[in-house]
């Protein structure tokens, strides 16, 4: 009984440590969630007012006359960007990003087979969630350890790849999964079309699209050229940013969860160690008690 006694305590000492690690995590998840939720939400209304911008412009002017990154093309060959954190302990997280980079290689297997479709990872946990997944497809882990700098000349560093590659033709299309998010518990996978710029078409986005008599100065050409990386780059900082809000808050909510779990299994192990000491004091009582009346026989 002694032996029981002493697992029992032994298990709630180990809950305890996991309960103070887990709630000293959510604390500094929370502490960084307030400086990345600020960034995201100042940005945010900037890149998506020049993602209308650029997809109307795009939409209101004949082909040859706009940017390159507009052109749609036969797509013989894809790139997709997997954009999840570097650590675990978020919940389903950075799972669920992968699943929909997962749906993606279904949609073109048959590009994989080929050798056609390229996996770029920003962040280790979508290359360990994918790299046993994707049979055929090329891993490109140059931009793995970005996650850990999210700099504004880093991520446009990215973009810029991903832009060249398309100009090029090493790729026909350019796909971005990345963490939507909302707020502290809720973030939304997402996978997008980054290149070529989707244009504005009937009522897929109601309302974005106009007829505008748009005046360029200097060349149309020319200023679309200019313009079009940089509105770009802020996407795709939109993107980086986005998945580090979204990684702190979905484990500052994991976290939440897990210590308030532990408060739960320190409660039933208290139960069980009270019940198993009652158990020995009254069967040492029973012995003393059966030793008296031997005694007394």
């Amino acid at each position: 009984m002694s032996g029981k006694l002493k697992e029992v305590r032994e298990r709630i000492s180990s809950v305890k440590s996991t309960q103070q690690i887990t709630k000293a995590m959510k604390m500094v998840s929370a502490a960084k969630l307030r400086n990345a939720q600020n960034a995201i939400t100042q940005m945010r209304p900037y890149a998506q007012k020049l993602d209308k911008v650029i997809k109307n412009i795009l939409s209101n002017v004949d082909p040859d006359e706009g940017s390159s990154f507009g052109v749609e093309r036969d797509v013989q060959k894809v790139a997709v960007v997997v954009i999840t954190s570097n650590r675990g302990l978020a919940g389903a997280f950075n799972t669920n990003i992968s699943k929909e980079a997962y749906k993606l290689y279904e949609e073109h297997q048959a590009l994989a087979q080929a050798g056609n479709l390229t996996f770029y990872f920003i962040g280790k946990k979508g290359f360990d969630n994918l790299k046993k997944r994707i049979p055929g497809a090329v891993i490109n882990k140059d931009h793995m350890d970005l996650f850990n700098d999210l700099s504004f000349e880093n991520i446009a560093a990215v973009a810029d790849s991903m832009m060249e590659h398309f100009q090029t033709l090493e790729v026909d299309k350019v796909y971005a999964c990345y963490g939507e998010f909302k707020n502290a518990g809720i973030q939304i996978p997402r996978a997008v079309q980054y290149l070529p710029v989707a244009k504005v078409s009937g009522t897929a986005e109601e309302g974005m699209k106009s007829n505008a008599d748009y005046i360029f100065e200097p060349g149309k050409k020319e200023l679309l050229e200019s313009l079009v990386p940089s509105i770009l780059q802020t996407t795709f900082q939109k993107y980086c940013l986005d998945t580090q809000a979204s990684e702190h808050g979905a484990r500052m909510t994991a976290m939440d969860k897990a210590t308030e779990n532990a408060g739960e299994l320190i409660k039933e192990l208290k139960i069980s160690y009270n019940k198993a000491r009652q158990e020995s004091i009254t069967k040492e009582i029973l012995e003393i008690v059966g030793g008296a009346a031997a005694l007394d026989n």
